[in-house]
């Protein structure tokens, strides 16, 4: 058993944490992502296979997106919040047309990229692009250095909704001026386009050079750490990242501004259902993107059932837009503690998501906390519910001991509502210890 007052806590507390949420922090002025973009991706699952003979089922082809989106419509992704399709790198034919423009393969998308949108927009979806500030992208296909204003005005004239901007094969030195030059050539076009940068995953060596505010006021969302892939070592690597990085990632992260940790590999080989629940719980509580990567066509009902589970995503989705903090610590385990809606009019008492995360591979732990100590420190105390289970676990006081039991590679997640609130709403509920 961990009992959690004995873990040192982190530099900043919880209160640190609600100070920073009030100052007022400039974000890219396009209305845009006022909430973690949520959709579809193909990298992570199909990354560039190209022979449609040998894997039809799986190369990246306008098949592929419009079979996605149809999974996404069919089986209830878009009415939980999976809005966009996002088309990756290994879309474009290998050289530009005439006039200097971009071009998608005709052989694999023989419709072209407008055609494409118009079958998302047709299903209520939004269409999401993909392109590179280098010379070339990771994938060796033309990049926009030389053509920013031209290959915005094509991802506007196709519809898109959405842009992903990667950094591979160009100077980083560059990168500062490419990623701000791309924000203003989109906002040029009048379309309103969502903003996608990996402006800080290419400086992760060279940290300051990474000033956050700034890049906030050019990107909705960015990267700043490896790829994901679909393996707890992976996930866990990121998450030990955020944690590391959280006192500069919370102040700088909010409405139409978000840090992007990567695709949520739920549902590929590999990752259990608890794994799952783990990487769903922690991007949820950081109010990360939700962005799935896996193949819809055959997901397994358990995996669907954890990214579809509507109470975890409204943590997600608050429109607080608050960053969660690891606030107690161990070896194995982690608590994370994000403020969030309903808040309390009359005395402005946050509710919070709580997450627990086991990172011990092989055996179960069990938890224990005050909450209290957590900064959870309403006198009249919290409704606290199981979000995975959809049990309602009790009412407890500031000063009441917690406790719960993580799977291995696993987290467990509650929302603590104060019983004010409640009382509000006509309801009362029985005190439990």
């Amino acid at each position: 058993t961990f009992a959690l007052r004995y873990i040192i806590p982190c530099r900043m507390r919880l209160l640190s944490l609600l100070a920073l949420s009030l100052t007022a922090i400039a974000a890219l002025d396009n209305g845009l992502a006022r909430t973690p973009p949520m959709g579809w991706m193909s990298w992570t699952a199909f990354f560039c296979e190209m022979d449609c003979e040998r894997h039809p089922h799986s190369c990246i082809n306008e098949q592929l997106y419009m079979e996605q989106a149809d999974k996404m419509v069919e089986d209830g992704y878009l009415s939980v919040g999976y809005k966009t399709v996002h088309v990756d790198d290994c879309w474009m034919d290998r050289r530009r047309d005439a006039q200097g423009r971009l071009r998608s393969d005709p052989r694999r998308f023989p419709s072209g990229m407008k055609a494409l949108a118009k079958y998302m927009h047709d299903k209520g979806l939004a269409f999401g692009i993909y392109e590179d500030y280098g010379t070339k992208t990771c994938a060796g296909f033309p990049g926009s250095y030389g053509f920013i204003q031209t290959d915005a005005q094509s991802f506007a004239d196709w519809n898109a909704d959405y842009l992903k901007f990667d950094g591979c094969n160009i100077d980083h030195d560059l990168i500062p001026i490419g990623y701000p030059e791309m924000a203003r050539a989109l906002n040029a076009t009048g379309r309103p386009i969502v903003y996608s940068c990996e402006w800080p995953l290419y400086l992760k060596h060279q940290p300051e050079k990474i000033d956050y505010n700034i890049i906030g006021q050019h990107c909705n969302l960015w990267r700043n750490f490896d790829d994901v892939n679909s393996s707890w070592e992976s996930i866990i690597s990121i998450i030990s990242y955020y944690d590391r990085n959280q006192d500069k990632h919370i102040p700088t992260h909010g409405p139409g501004k978000w840090h992007d940790p990567d695709m949520l590999v739920i549902g590929n080989a590999g990752i259990t259902a608890d794994m799952a629940r783990a990487q769903m719980t922690i991007w949820c509580i950081w109010s990360a993107p939700l962005i799935i990567s896996t193949d819809l066509r055959n997901i397994a009902p358990v995996f669907k059932q954890i990214l579809q589970n509507r109470a975890v995503i409204a943590v997600d989705q608050d429109p607080l837009g608050k960053m969660g903090r690891l606030v107690a610590n161990t070896t194995d385990v982690g608590v994370y503690v994000k403020p969030m809606t309903p808040v309390d009019p009359r005395n402005g008492d946050y509710s919070y998501a709580v997450g627990v995360l086991n990172r011990n591979t092989v055996k179960s732990n069990s938890v224990e906390f005050v909450l209290g100590r957590l900064g959870l420190n309403f006198s009249g105390g919290y409704r606290i519910d199981d979000l995975w289970s959809g049990q309602l676990v009790g009412v407890f006081k500031p000063t009441d001991n917690f406790k719960t039991i993580v799977n291995p590679k696993g987290a467990n997640m509650f929302k603590a509502t104060p019983v004010s609130l409640a009382e509000l709403r006509g309801r009362r509920f029985a005190t439990f210890k």
